[in-house]
């Protein structure tokens, strides 16, 4: 499977071409930003409020946004909150002190947010159409991605699949493409990645239930794929953990 489920991203040196980046304030997010930079897209980045435990990944995803040279960064409030259904979003226990194995076990976990990524990746498109860009980039990933069936290949292809047939710019003849870079690499491997790009990852946050400053708890299954990630890649992760985390 090729990072991009269909078409390559071109030199872009010549001309000025907009892309749509969704950006959480996480690891996978910032790197995706980075890469998007690094092809030559002038950045218009998108965050979505939507009614999780906190806004502290919101703060990160401002902060990353402004390191990376984005052009704009757009905030959409909506309330997932509303209808519940994760531990992300109403009053359900985020799981704790699983190992990065056990993470991947057990079917899909009560993090996952119903229909989350097929909503962003909406409003994503919604602007793209406006801004008359043809890219929208996302940090899904499918080998790390704790079973989460927004974040598979097959979707990803799939949601393409319908914005080329359900928007004017894909009647049009526009062909947009949604761009998964990371969705086979390993966590460490992106790291790596964006470590090369020079991302600061002091500036993002992937925890599920950090504290309001945004020092992470060090336990959640999002901390301890993180963790593992930089374990791998041989470098320190630079984010606060609670005090007695695991390391």
């Amino acid at each position: 499977m090729r990072a991009e489920p269909e078409g390559a991203i071109v030199n872009r040196q010549a001309t000025i071409v907009n892309a749509v980046v969704l950006l959480s304030g996480g690891l996978d997010s910032a790197t995706v930003l980075a890469i998007a930079k690094a092809e030559g897209f002038r950045l218009h980045a998108l965050s979505v409020r939507y009614g999780q435990r906190h806004h502290a990944e919101l703060e990160a995803a401002r902060r990353i946004a402004a390191s990376l040279g984005a052009v704009e960064h757009r905030e959409v409030t909506l309330d997932l909150a509303q209808f519940g259904g994760s531990a992300l979003t109403a009053d359900i226990p985020v799981p704790v002190n699983r190992s990065a194995v056990d993470v991947g076990r057990g079917g899909i976990p009560v993090t996952y947010v119903p229909a989350r990524n097929t909503i962003f990746l909406s409003l994503a498109l919604a602007w793209a159409e406006v801004l008359g860009a043809a890219d929208i980039f996302l940090g899904v990933n499918a080998l790390d991605y704790s079973g989460y069936p927004d974040c598979r290949p097959e979707y990803i292809e799939a949601f393409q699949r319908m914005a080329r047939l359900a928007t004017r710019a894909g009647v049009e003849g526009t062909a947009i493409t949604i761009h998964a870079p990371l969705i086979a690499l390993s966590k460490a491997d992106i790291i790596r990645r964006g470590l090369a790009l020079g991302v600061d990852y002091s500036l993002t946050l992937s925890c599920y239930q950090p504290e309001s400053d945004g020092t992470a708890c060090g336990a959640c299954d999002a901390c301890t794929l993180r963790l593992k990630g930089f374990a791998e890649a041989g470098a320190t992760d630079p984010v606060r953990y609670r005090a007695g985390a695991r390391r």
